[in-house]
């Protein structure tokens, strides 16, 4: 794979406790490190304790048990390696933005870090696969590398599998257009460049990646739930106050505080 890269590539997959990403804790994480200098791919695969109950619904997906980790390092051990390694990386993965990235997030704020987003690109295989080939990351590698996904659920066949589909979308769309809905075509919105895959599958609307905060037609931040949806956030304190002392994901957290604070509108 010989990615066009302006800056280093991760691509990385996450197995938890669970699929709650405030409540629920890391087991596993692996990352593929692709350089912008074009040298070879770094690999770090971590199993983590996460020191929190594992649901029965997860251990049926990744089967990481309790004795696999109990000797393990926790996340708050790793953290300062794994940012190291990370760095001002651009992000990919499958899922990553309703899941990876919000759980790694509330991770690193435990463990007393700000894992920042700003100037990151994000390339979500999964929001590329589903708006050209709506399918599974099985069926993903299948399709555009025509490859059986071998020990699936476990995290570093997984993002190897990923950084393979994301190649295999770049082949495959390159000479692409994309059609929505209502006809608006976006010219070969995938293609071996970064920056266009990101535009292609974010949301310009979006300010958080669990939907909580939106933008309005002005700009303006505004509610996207609960009795004030649709209503611009700064003229609600209150209802920001609450969101800031109840389980809502370290994001949307800090998003409410800069509200407050002045520093978002």
């Amino acid at each position: 794979m010989n990615f066009n890269l302006d800056k280093d590539l991760i691509v990385f997959d996450i197995e938890s406790t669970g699929a709650d990403v405030v409540k629920d804790r890391i087991m596993q994480i692996a990352l593929i490190k692709y350089p912008a200098d074009g040298g070879e791919p770094i690999e770090k695969n971590l199993l983590i304790n996460p020191q929190y109950p594992i649901k029965p619904d997860a251990l049926a997906v990744h089967g990481i048990t309790v004795e696999m980790v109990r000797n393990k390092p926790t996340f708050a051990e790793t953290a300062e390696e794994l940012l190291a390694f990370i760095g001002d990386a651009d992000l990919g993965g499958y899922n990553l933005k309703r899941f990876d990235i919000p759980m790694l997030t509330e991770e690193f704020g435990r463990a007393g870090y700000d894992f920042s987003m700003t100037n990151r690109k994000v390339i979500d295989a999964m929001q590329v696969f589903y708006k050209m080939e709506p399918r599974t990351l099985k069926a993903a590698l299948k399709f555009y590398c025509n490859k059986e996904l071998i020990a699936a659920h476990d995290a570093m066949a997984d993002t190897k599998a990923t950084a393979e589909v994301i190649w295999g979308q770049i082949q495959t769309y390159q000479d692409k257009d994309h059609i929505d809905a209502d006809g608006n075509v976006t010219p070969t919105p995938v293609k071996n460049d970064m920056q266009s895959i990101h535009d292609f599958t974010n949301d310009p609307s979006s300010v958080d990646f669990m939907g909580r905060f939106k933008k309005n037609k002005v700009g303006n931040i505004i509610f996207n739930f609960g009795s004030n949806k649709g209503e611009e956030a700064h003229k609600h304190p209150q209802t920001l106050k609450w969101i800031i002392s109840k389980d809502f994901p370290m994001q949307v957290k800090n998003i409410a505080k800069a509200i407050l604070a002045g520093e978002l509108k």
